[in-house]
């Protein structure tokens, strides 16, 4: 998707020669250095990060709605699209790393000696029938309204009836889609290239937010709690999950993944901008249109390993500052309600932070004191949500690969025992 840019042009010859992610690594430098140098820039250096953001989610919508109605109305009856082991890997990861959330916040448990944050105009879920009840009516909206909001499980409803209706249309209505995909990619690709600029200008104004880093010198132990989790999922579970799908070395697509995809999500904080890096590390992959341009987008919408472990860790932080005594039953229970939650936190204002005051109910914390933690999750969301995205955004594209290739080893299996007989 990333092919040669006009390679007689001399600038681009240049860029050509310097690998993609290299050329983000020195737009990463870049910013911190000028984050030195001219501290008290407000507008010209921050506007490179947040134009490159507003287009990735400017074409994200369209993208997802195009992608995923031309893959469904070009599938064809007894096509492998190897949607289900792609699902069920998005579960059992969230499930895992919710339970995993658990038992590191029962051996590293973390408080917070000063719950005195407030955020102020701020709406929490109050209980599971509610999020269900706003899953519902997210998905029943009008499609333009959805595009233009940003509401991507409404797209994807949208995308995936209008997809099945154009099965039985005409050949050349099917290529009319497909076209049209091609075209939005090709818009893509020239957003994506701007990626070493976007990401200069938003370690800048990550660098030179009020406040910066140092926020996060009273939380040092919950945010270490939370990136260690974090990392032991990428590396571990994730390696383990992936190992017994494919019979292979998890490390190098795990790795791939990370490189290709964790980090620019780390520094968008958005996985619907991540998307267009997301499908376009599936392409260099090699991996099947059609399963692709329907499980990114839907992976976009309820993969949230992330989001649950931050409701866990956070909920149970709250718990032991309160001295609230919890048996696991009550806690696991939790971790249910976090994994099915968090399939919602990206269509909840606020993300998983918003949906920490859930959790707490189930332990009968008050919402006052709820979101008092989730105060403190904003502050230390300059870390918690980058590396929540980041991993979220990586492991759409992870299982995804996973599941093809299981699907490849299952078939070369089946050959071999038809051969043999």
């Amino acid at each position: 998707m990333l092919e040669n840019i006009n390679p007689r042009a001399p600038l681009s010859q240049t860029l050509n020669k310097i690998p993609f992610i290299l050329q983000i690594v020195i737009g990463l430098i870049i910013g911190i250095f000028l984050a030195f140098i001219f501290p008290n820039d407000k507008s010209i250096i921050p506007t490179f990060g947040t134009l490159f953001v507003k287009a990735l989610k400017a074409v994200a919508p369209i993208l997802v709605f195009v992608l995923v109605s031309s893959a469904i109305a070009r599938h064809k009856k007894g096509q492998q699209s190897n949607m289900k082991p792609i699902i069920a890997l998005y579960f059992i990861s969230m499930l895992l790393s919710a339970t995993l959330a658990l038992l590191m916040s029962y051996i590293f448990p973390s408080s917070f000696n000063i719950l005195s944050e407030h955020v102020d105009n701020v709406s929490a879920p109050q209980g599971v029938s509610e999020v269900i009840i706003n899953f519902i009516n997210q998905a029943i909206d009008n499609p333009f309204t959805a595009m233009i909001n940003g509401n991507y499980i409404a797209i994807l409803i949208w995308a995936i009836c209008l997809g099945l209706m154009f099965r039985a249309a005409h050949d050349n209505t099917k290529r009319v889609l497909e076209d049209l995909a091609q075209s939005i990619s090709g818009v893509v690709r020239i957003v994506i290239r701007f990626a070493p600029l976007g990401v200069m200008g938003l370690v800048y104004s990550s660098c030179t937010a009020e406040g910066g880093f140092t926020n996060l010198l009273n939380y040092v132990h919950v945010v270490c709690v939370l990136l260690g989790t974090m990392l032991l999922i990428a590396f571990v579970l994730n390696a383990i999950i992936v190992f017994i799908a494919t019979h292979e070395n998890p490390f190098p697509l795990i790795l791939t993944c990370i490189t290709r995809s964790a980090i620019t999500a780390f520094f968008t904080r958005s996985s619907a901008a991540n998307l267009p890096v997301n499908l376009e590390l599936c392409e260099k992959l090699n991996l099947p249109r059609e399963t692709y341009s329907i499980s990114i987008p839907l992976g976009c919408t309820i993969n949230m390993s992330g989001a649950a472990v931050t409701i866990v860790i956070m909920t149970m932080a709250a718990v032991h500052t309160l001295g609230i005594e919890v048996d696991f039953g009550t806690a696991l229970l939790m971790c249910i309600s976090a994994v099915l939650c968090a399939c919602g936190a990206s269509g909840v204002a606020g993300g998983s932070l918003m949906l920490i005051p859930l959790a707490c109910s189930i332990f009968g914390i008050g919402n006052d004191i709820a979101m008092q933690v989730v105060g403190i999750g904003f502050i230390i969301g300059v870390l918690q949500d980058s590396t929540e995205t980041a991993l979220n955004s990586s492991t759409d594209v992870l299982f995804t690969a996973a599941a093809c290739k299981r699907a490849e080893r299952l078939k070369k299996a089946k050959e071999a025992k038809n051969t043999s007989e």
